[in-house]
């Protein structure tokens, strides 16, 4: 359902808030190992996610990411998603057409604006404090063991 780049994102984003509430900083490196992803890849999806103003960035020995702990109820899934994958998941075409809508729909329109409208009510609704705190307490994993 999401990109490959947007599931990376998402999971570095859980793992990051949850080190930020318990005052940690953590490096690209650390991000990658907890979520079984490239250190690159991962760069680069953290420097977009900076961009965005999603996490924060820090040079120097002391430096690292972070999540801004009191903006943690207000950063939703559809702002993680919206940074990375932009809005086609939840405004495009179920069959990938180019033109797709309300007078012109493709076999599948109308049932999946239902899915997709659902869809866009979770991203919404679900904060990164909620999915942070539901990793913390060991109901969700980020990576296999």
């Amino acid at each position: 359902m999401f990109s490959k780049t947007c599931e990376h994102g998402i999971k570095a984003s859980i793992y990051i808030a949850n080190q930020s509430k318990l005052g940690f900083r953590v490096k690209v490196q650390d991000v990658a190992k907890e979520t079984n992803s490239p250190v690159a890849f991962t760069a680069k999806i953290l420097q977009t996610l900076v961009k965005h103003a999603l996490i924060i960035s820090h040079k120097g020995p002391q430096g690292g990411f972070n999540v801004d702990v009191d903006k943690l109820e207000s950063i939703t899934l559809l702002d993680l998603v919206f940074a990375i994958d932009g809005d086609s998941i939840y405004n495009g075409c179920g069959l990938g057409l180019h033109v797709c809508n309300e007078s012109n729909p493709c076999p599948v329109h109308f049932k999946f604006k239902v899915v997709r409208d659902e869809l866009k009510t979770m991203l919404l609704n679900t904060t990164l404090a909620e999915l942070a705190q539901t990793f913390a307490e060991g109901k969700s994993i980020l990576k296999y063991a």
